[in-house]
């Protein structure tokens, strides 16, 4: 998280954020369950 935030300018908490953020949006998402059974 610390490089990804180097990289951005933005701070480590405020990646996290987004990384969850993204990672809700993909569960909920038809992608996400396309996704996570491909996975399995």
């Amino acid at each position: 998280l610390d490089e990804i935030g180097k990289r951005f300018d933005l701070t480590r908490e405020r990646i996290r954020q987004i990384e969850k953020a993204a990672l809700e949006k993909l569960q909920r998402s038809d992608a996400g369950n396309v996704l996570a059974s491909f996975l399995r």
